[in-house]
């Protein structure tokens, strides 16, 4: 598929996506056109795979019948092998397909048959290894809600429109390197993202900023064992990071929405990563933990800034904190999910996580925290990003970058602040100023205005206060104005001035009114 192609996709799912919209907010109809689009994909790809299985035969799925006793035998072989192989089962009148085209038959009801559908592919894992990555997975698709429409019909026709609307767009799933959809639904996500305000920093990372975290977490790598998010979202960072190697072994994360845990889940389905290679938890991260006593060789987080937490002094013996002998503010838990994921971070592994410039300087317990972190030499690089990149908060961000097994006691300080495209509603990094990041991050290069590697006893100097202001130079020396210059040119608008009065009151007595100069 062209770039232009997979734009067109995009382009006819928004579309349709606006459609179903109606008054409901960015944030609800997204849950629905998602949930839908999920459905199609589990579809087409059960059907897909069913149909290879019994091609020797010359059979296919659509053609067992339940009522056949022999058909029945094989229905039941093909279930077995389906749950094995992809994690659920669904019937053959059960796949998108006939449910969309019954909907397009006038007067048809389908909203109860497609509530049931739903629920059957949960109920198809029950008891397997699949069971938790379905639980409840569509539970957010509330076909009853009147905000489908007022009446039973109303809703049954939007959604039928929407099913038949679907079902006309290709998703080339038998293309074993196609990331079509997968895109494609990651380009709906950021869309819905861009209209939901502050709410979509709770499950959306902006792609160039994931980007950058990607890059620095596999410098040097092409294949990871494992990449953990603490604040997983959509899981879009997860994802993002196996696009910039060959092969990532297992995916883990832990998201505290329950809506958005679903749509992590969904994503990562959708991506083709198996549900024996993703475990995704529900809980509060800082809290209530998920992955206790595993590490992992990349760790990418976006946390949500200067949230609160409860700072229990609990977790003053916790193994996360208290090596530290701080735990962080209860008003700012910035520094608590650092604490976290060093706690989880490999001895070879790389760590990048998205934090406000607060945690560069604030002192009290934070000040504590980032000199124990300085002298243990696990911080590798400061990278201040651009103001208003993130949706739903304007504020200016940093990268901070953690390894614990360095080869110097230097820390890199970059100042990307200024390299960004202007938008309507917020900036954006183009691919040129992701290559620059990168760029100074894997070479440690020194760069005036840009970059600098600072040593340790420049930072002690400064006594651990890491605003990058103090270790790169942002001064831009502005331009000498020659002032005889500016006053010949002041000179010469004057006399031009006087020629263009003189004109207009010559016009003035001609049509004999009064001169405005």
């Amino acid at each position: 598929m062209t770039e232009d192609q997979k734009k067109k996709l995009e382009q006819k799912l928004w579309s349709i996506a606006n459609e179903l919209r109606g008054r409901m907010d960015a944030d609800e109809f997204r849950d629905y056109i998602l949930g839908f689009i999920f459905y199609k994909y589990l579809s087409e790809r059960l059907h897909l795979y069913v149909d290879d299985i019994l091609k020797n035969d010359g059979r296919t799925f659509e053609g067992l019948e339940a009522t056949d006793s022999e058909d029945r035998e094989i229905l039941a072989a093909v279930e077995d092998a389906c749950i094995e192989a992809l994690g659920y089962f669904l019937k053959p009148d059960e796949l998108f397909t006939s449910v969309a085209q019954k909907g397009a038959q006038p007067g048809t009801f389908i909203l109860e048959d497609l509530t049931e559908i739903l629920n059957n592919i949960q109920r198809s894992t029950m008891g397997t290894q699949s069971e938790e990555d379905f639980d409840h997975l569509f539970e957010d698709l509330d076909l009853t809600s009147t905000k489908l429409g007022r009446t039973n019909q109303a809703r049954n026709s939007l959604i039928s429109k929407v099913l038949v609307h679907l079902d006309g767009i290709d998703f080339q799933l038998e293309s074993a390197d196609s990331d079509i959809l997968g895109d494609a639904y990651e380009y709906l996500i950021g869309k819905f993202a861009s209209g939901a305000g502050k709410k979509a920093g709770e499950f959306y990372t902006p792609q160039q900023v994931s980007t950058v975290l990607a890059r620095i977490v596999t410098t040097g790598k092409t294949r990871l064992r494992s990449v953990y998010d603490p604040t997983c979202g959509s899981g879009s960072l997860l994802l993002r990071v196996a696009k910039e190697v060959k092969d990532v072994g297992d995916f883990y994360g832990q998201e505290m929405n329950r809506t958005t845990y679903n749509l992590a889940r969904m994503n990562m389905i959708l991506h083709g990563v198996h549900y024996r290679n993703f475990d995704i938890k529900q809980e509060d991260t800082l809290e209530h933990p998920q992955h206790e006593g595993m590490l992992f060789e990349a760790i990418v987080a976006n946390p949500p800034f200067s949230a609160k937490w409860s700072a229990n002094k609990m977790f003053e013996s916790d193994d996360r904190f208290s090596e530290y002998g701080k735990i962080a503010p209860s008003s700012k838990a910035d520094f608590a999910f650092v604490q976290h994921m060093m706690h989880h971070l490999d001895e070879d592994g790389t760590m990048a996580v998205v934090l406000p410039h607060g945690v560069l300087f604030r002192g009290g317990a934070e000040g504590v925290i980032r000199e124990f972190l300085v002298k243990r030499n696990w911080l590798d690089a400061i990278i201040g990003l651009p103001a208003n990149i993130f949706f739903g908060t304007g504020i200016a961000t940093c990268v901070l970058v953690f390894r614990k097994c360095k080869e110097t006691e230097s820390i890199l300080f970059v100042d990307a602040s200024s390299g960004f495209e202007k938008g309507k509603k917020q900036n954006f990094l183009l691919d040129e100023h992701v290559d620059r990041i990168i760029n100074a991050y894997e070479k440690r290069s020194e760069e005036e205005h840009f970059s600098h590697v600072a040593t340790r006893s420049e930072i002690e100097g400064n006594d651990f206060n890491l605003n990058i202001p103090r270790y790169v130079d942002v001064y831009q020396e502005i331009e000498k104005i020659d002032l005889s210059v500016v006053a010949a040119e002041l000179r010469e608008i004057s006399e031009r001035m006087e020629v263009i009065d003189s004109e207009i009151r010559k016009y003035c007595e001609d049509l004999d009114v009064e001169c405005p100069v």
